[in-house]
């Protein structure tokens, strides 16, 4: 089978760069902008594949660099792929584990071939290349695929930040070359997106999209942002990251992030968002509303018998709880709450993403997303 991706755009904005667009994998369409739940462990946090899909999810993400470790890219290939051994009929992206393994950085050592890092769980040693990352995201299985990348921190020097955006083409090279060299060993194509690095430094930002983009990759994502710069600063360089990559392929940028960071990006012309907060936020006691965060755990919710955690919303959770019973489970540390806090949360984001989608085709989304901003701002 071709490694194409099929992407096209059925409507933008007319006072925004937010597009809606539908792109097809071998497991599911996907229509965008989309939010994807983060399954690091093959999982999304206290989640089943049924309650995911009845929050409306296309697509979910899992973790490169955590599946290698436990239980092994070769036993999940075993298993027939990450689709068959997790029960998830719709897509899967698998990060490269770049992320992982350069926050690794004072137990990891950075060459030009790869990087060896030191297992967290069990202090093993491992080595990871662009090669290897391939061979190990070809055995995961997933529909869509990453480069292996350098993420510098967000403290790093312009002159280590430049060092990081040449590894990171020589790496996609590198990628991209083996990737084409390998089949697709669960019998459907997986389809290679490039990331754009350089920090917070436009020259970089650019030089690095140009690159990548005369690669040729199906899709493009924007890395090392929303690494400790602020918000207003990521907004800008994901614009301006945005305006450089080609109209007619996907953008994503990984880990973004809060419902606002969300609307705000989708105004900038991304297309796809993964993040871990909708799940860890709720094991926190933490839930996301049209009307901002709530806090479970607030005392003044002890005796709202009435109302459910967001009452604009149709999850189950806000379909059949009250805030006063959610605390309660929370309060007890019953494995209910994290529950029903994390299924209204993934849902949430979902209706979000989708009603922005809504917002967009009926040229609407501008005035929306400056009502549903502050809405949530309070």
């Amino acid at each position: 089978m071709p490694d194409k991706l099929s992407f096209r755009v059925v409507g933008s904005g007319s006072a925004s760069a937010a597009r809606a667009a539908v792109f097809y994998t071998a497991h599911s369409t996907i229509e965008t902008p989309v939010f994807m739940p983060v399954g690091t462990q093959a999982t999304v946090k206290s989640m089943s594949p049924l309650e995911l899909r009845q929050c409306g999810c296309s697509i979910i993400l899992a973790n490169t660099y955590h599946l290698h470790l436990r239980p092994g890219a070769g036993l999940i290939s075993e298993a027939k792929g990450l689709h068959k051994f997790e029960s998830w009929n719709g897509s899967i992206l698998t990060d490269s584990g770049g992320f992982q393994v350069f926050s690794l950085r004072d137990i990891s050592k950075i060459t030009d071939d790869g990087v060896e890092f030191q297992s967290h769980i069990d202090g093993s040693r491992h080595f990871f290349s662009p090669e290897r990352v391939m061979e190990i995201q070809h055995d995961l299985g997933a529909d869509i695929i990453m480069v292996f990348d350098e993420c510098p921190p967000s403290s790093a020097e312009p002159a280590k930040v430049e060092a990081a955006v040449d590894r990171t083409l020589v790496w996609a090279k590198r990628c991209l070359e083996h990737h084409h060299k390998l089949h697709f060993y669960h019998g459907y194509p997986q389809h290679l997106f490039g990331i754009v690095q350089g920090g917070v430094l436009e020259p970089l930002r650019e030089r690095c999209a140009r690159e990548l983009v005369a690669m040729n990759f199906p899709g493009y994502a924007i890395g090392g942002l929303a690494v400790g710069e602020d918000m207003q600063t990521m907004y800008k360089t994901a614009r301006f990251t945005a305006r450089h990559l080609p109209e007619n392929k996907p953008r994503y940028l990984m880990g973004v992030g809060t419902p606002i960071d969300i609307l705000e990006c989708i105004d900038a012309g991304i297309d796809m968002f993964d993040c871990v907060l909708p799940t860890r936020n709720a094991r926190n006691g933490s839930a996301f509303t049209s009307e901002g965060k709530l806090n479970i755990r607030n005392a003044a919710y002890t005796k709202d018998f009435e109302s459910p955690l967001d009452k604009s919303c149709t999850c189950y959770a806000c379909s059949n709880f009250s805030r006063a019973y959610i605390r309660h489970l929370y309060m007890a540390g019953e494995i209910l709450a994290i529950r029903l806090m994390t299924l209204h949360n993934i849902h949430f984001y979902m209706e979000l993403t989708r009603t922005a989608r809504e917002r967009i085709l009926d040229d609407t989304f501008s005035e929306w997303k400056r009502e549903a901003i502050a809405k949530m701002l309070g």
